[in-house]
């Protein structure tokens, strides 16, 4: 798994959660769009719980913009970056 990935996946859920608290839709919908992207990449991964997370996040983007998504993607934001900054290979 690359961390790079990760890590960008990881800001574009940050991203989208800037984007839904300042009422930027159109902002918050392209960056789930990126987010996905970021996802397919990501789905090669041997790591049971990565690949959890990941089918969470999956379900996350698919719902509407609002403060519960927000803070979904809040939490798996900060998941994802310390998974790819301290996972051992």
């Amino acid at each position: 798994m690359d961390k790079v990935t990760l890590l960008s996946l990881s800001m574009d859920l940050k991203r989208i959660v800037q984007s839904i608290q300042r009422g930027s839709i159109d902002n918050a919908d392209r960056f789930s769009l990126e987010a996905k992207r970021w996802l397919k990449e990501s789905k090669t991964t041997n790591d049971d719980y990565l690949k959890k997370l990941l089918a969470k996040i999956e379900e996350t983007l698919e719902l509407k913009n609002d403060l519960k998504k927000a803070e979904d993607c809040l939490m798996y934001s900060v998941l994802i970056q310390n998974r790819a900054l301290h996972k051992k290979n």
